[in-house]
């Protein structure tokens, strides 16, 4: 078959020189004797199959040697129970047997008068084209196979080498790595994205390109597409099945528990990046190697190829975005944000063209979407805090298990602080701040805040007691401030607002000790008798008010002893308060006391507690232990 081939293609060759140097009848004749007497091959009758002079009607006979001979040709092509392309010998001429062909074609479209001609040359050239197709099929099946795709290369320079492959899938929970003829074996984890995979052999892209020529310029252009695209397409699948990512649907991703959508998201960040930074651009390359010059096929054959792993990765975004808005969504919901973000100019670069509008379109739609569900969570933060009930006290007035949360909830928040910025920058849900200099995402923050502090205030309320329910406010208040200090926070509210809150706490204190020791302090405040004093309208004498300190200051002791200021340095300033407070009213009062006309030498019968244990029980206070107040007696 390769000899006769190779005389037919070089009786192709002779015609077509005589054909372009044979400007009329005459010269066209003496082309071909001069032909005929090199080489008897070169017969007057083979070499005039595909002669015409110039503005002359074909010969009939000529047509019809030329179409038998094409059929001749090709059909032994056709019918081969091998693949043509086993054999370069016969790939390369049967398309130079399709390229005659084709020619033909074109010059009997524009001949009115070779009608039944055309009709059989492209009845010829259809049956050529499902060869060509089916030759295209088992290339790309075949370079699929015997290609090795863990060859993925980088230098650093945008250069391939061979000295860097990097593992683009973790395979770590296989035992071995002996795929089955069905799988296709993909690259395994990698520590960057600058990396493009050589998918399959140069030689076969360049046989791929050649038929894709022929099928193209045949009008066959969306068969060759089609097949090409398919192939291509199941590996993409078959990566992302490799990179964990199920196809999902949305009602699937509603069903499923928060934990295991939190592992799902796990996979679909590093399958998004993967595919968008890796598999996308890798796809795009080889379709513009096997396609180059042949126009939009290039472009659609890609669309085709990563549209249904772009729809699975998008799908799973957009279930999320729609779901539920609960708060502890929120930091899985911003990874998923702020991978898009990064995404978006893959999306931009890979999907440049016509055809792939809509897929740029959808994600940039989706990443949006993204944004509204976290504003949602926000929204949906400020009636967890509004709703929350004000039910049984904390005890000892000390934190409160929603101050806590709400902190540490916001503190982590923030370490997305330009995620968070960018997301608020269009929300249009925040309450509007007096100072137009803040950001919407601080005007946000400072909302919550203040949602906080008025639960805080309604639950301080039930316990009764007026300075427990300062503590209470004065702990709270304190480890908002201390979390706010210590993180972004502080850089959102400002300075201002730490300052105003500060001072909040000063007056918690000072409401602490107006309530709770100034009945104590009114019992040894002087009067201008040494005798008594008028204490809740009743006269009483030195006796009786060492004697009510000493009751009063037990109960306190008792019950302040077992309260709790859990900042150990505010503990330490409402301590010293204190001291600063009660020490020089009992000191001056003990003094009056042993000085008394009607008490004499018989003071320290009275006098329960020395200086020094009034100090030291001060020093015992807010600690949350029971105790009884101990003195000398």
């Amino acid at each position: 078959m390769a000899a006769e081939n190779g005389e037919e293609k070089l009786i192709a060759v002779a015609r077509h020189i005589a054909k372009t140097l044979g400007h009329n009848e005459s010269m066209a004749d003496d082309i071909l004797q001069i032909f005929s007497k090199f080489d008897g091959r070169f017969s007057r009758e083979k070499l005039a199959d595909k002669l015409t002079t110039a503005g002359q009607e074909e010969d009939p006979r000529a047509l019809d040697h030329t179409i038998k001979s094409l059929e001749r040709q090709i059909s032994q092509y056709v019918a081969a129970d091998h693949p043509i392309w086993s054999d370069s010998a016969d790939s390369s001429a049967f398309l130079d047997c399709v390229d005659e062909l084709i020619s033909t074609v074109r010059e009997l479209s524009a001949s009115s008068s070779a009608g039944a001609y055309l009709a059989r040359a492209e009845d010829l050239l259809q049956q050529a084209m499902f060869r060509l197709e089916e030759e295209f099929r088992l290339l790309i099946e075949r370079g699929g196979e015997s290609f090795e795709t863990t060859r993925s290369y980088n230098n650093g320079n945008g250069e391939l080498t061979e000295d860097n492959s990097n593992l683009l899938f973790d395979d770590s929970d296989e035992d071995d790595h002996d795929y089955s003829d069905n799988e296709i074996p993909v690259a395994q984890r990698l520590s960057n994205y600058d990396v493009i995979i050589d998918a399959l052999p140069s030689g076969i892209i360049n046989d791929l390109h050649e038929i894709a020529k022929r099928m193209v310029v045949s009008g066959s252009g969306k068969e060759c597409s089609h097949v090409y695209s398919s192939f291509r397409r199941e590996f993409l699948e078959e990566s992302l099945s490799r990179l964990g990512l199920g196809k999902l649907s949305n009602e699937e991703v509603q069903k499923m528990q928060w934990q295991e959508l939190e592992d799902e998201i796990d996979k679909w960040i590093k399958a998004a990046n993967v595919s968008l930074r890796i598999l996308f651009p890798s796809e795009r390359r080889l379709c513009d190697r096997v396609f180059y010059g042949l126009g939009s096929v290039s472009d659609l054959s890609f669309m085709e190829v990563c549209r249904g792993a772009v729809v699975q990765i998008l799908n799973f975004a957009d279930a999320i975005a729609i779901g539920s808005r609960s708060p502890e969504r929120l930091f899985k919901v911003l990874d998923l944000f702020e991978t898009m973000r990064d995404l978006m100019p893959e999306f931009e670069f890979n999907f440049s063209d016509q055809y792939c509008l809509v897929l740029r379109n959808d994600a940039l739609g989706i990443w949006k979407r993204l944004g509204e569900a976290i504003r949602g969570i926000f929204m949906e933060l400020e009636n967890l805090i509004r709703r929350d009930p004000a039910k049984s006290p904390v005890p000892h007035g000390g934190l409160h298990p929603i101050t806590r949360y709400v902190m540490n909830y916001l503190r982590a928040a923030c370490r997305s602080r330009e995620s968070l910025e960018l997301v608020f920058e269009e929300s249009v849900n925040v309450v509007p701040s007096k100072d137009s200099t803040l950001s919407s995402l601080s005007v946000q923050m400072a909302w919550i805040m203040e949602l906080l502090e008025s639960n805080l205030e309604v639950k301080a309320k039930i316990y009764g007691d007026t300075a427990l329910c300062s503590v209470f406010l004065m702990n709270n208040e304190r480890y908002i401030v201390q979390k706010v200090k210590d993180s972004e926070l502080g850089l959102l509210l400002g300075d201002d607002w730490i300052r105003k809150h500060t001072a909040k706490i000063k007056q918690y204190l000072s409401s602490y000790q107006r309530s709770s020791w100034n009945k104590l302090l009114g019992v040894l405040r002087a009067d201008s008798s040494p005798v008594a004093a008028n204490v809740g309208g009743k006269s009483m004498s030195m006796k009786d008010r060492i004697k009510a300190f000493n009751s009063q200051f037990e109960e306190i002791y008792k019950s302040h002893s077992q309260w709790i200021i859990f900042d150990e340095q505010l503990r330490n300033e409402l301590r010293n308060s204190l001291y600063n407070l009660v020490m020089p009213a009992y000191r001056n009062f003990i003094a009056r006391f042993q000085n008394a006309p009607d008490v004499g030498r018989h003071a320290d019968r009275y006098i329960k507690y020395t200086l020094e244990d009034i100090g030291t029980q001060i020093n015992e206070l807010f600690e949350g232990v029971n105790g009884s107040a101990g003195g000398r007696k």
